[in-house]
């Protein structure tokens, strides 16, 4: 979910970098964990943005001085306990995944990263069978399905994409 860089306050805040969406995303979680087995469960006792981060609260961690001894811990979440937009996934989810046109069957290659840009639409990087990469719109025009349960996508490149 995020990492804690700092603290805000005395009575325990800490501020957390959120690797996910968004501070607003980490809103929804009562619980999150210290490791990523789910080891280490700690109740979350509030969260609230704070421009680009957020402020969060968690059991047990009352002072600056707790809240200082857990910086630069990384927090996890259960991703059973997330909700997503349907047409959403996971980025993790969607690395590895085959690339295939929609139309010809023809392959494409493999996601092996996705660029988010804020206010704009993801980018996903293909790398072809040829070593060579590519970078495709993840809009509703080009992305014609996508199932990460299986490993596929099948897109409709713009002309001139490949």
């Amino acid at each position: 979910m995020g990492q804690i860089v700092g603290t805000h306050g005395v009575r325990g805040e800490m501020r957390l970098n959120p690797w996910c969406d968004g501070p607003e995303f980490l809103k929804n979680f009562k619980v999150l964990y210290f490791e990523p087995d789910g080891e280490g469960a700690v109740s979350v006792l509030s969260c609230r943005p704070h421009g680009n981060i957020a402020l969060i609260k968690l059991e047990g961690v009352d002072s600056i001085e707790k809240a200082a001894a857990l910086r630069s811990r990384i927090l996890f979440m259960d991703r059973d306990e997330a909700r997503i937009e349907e047409g959403s996934y996971f980025i993790q989810d969607l690395i590895g995944c085959a690339v295939f046109d929609a139309d010809t069957g023809e392959t494409y290659g493999r996601v092996c990263d996705v660029s988010q840009t804020p206010g704009v639409n993801d980018a996903w990087h293909i790398v072809a069978p040829d070593g060579g990469e590519y970078l495709i719109p993840a809009i509703p025009e080009v992305v014609i399905s996508a199932d990460v349960e299986i490993g596929v996508i099948k897109i409709r490149p713009l002309k001139g994409m490949f």
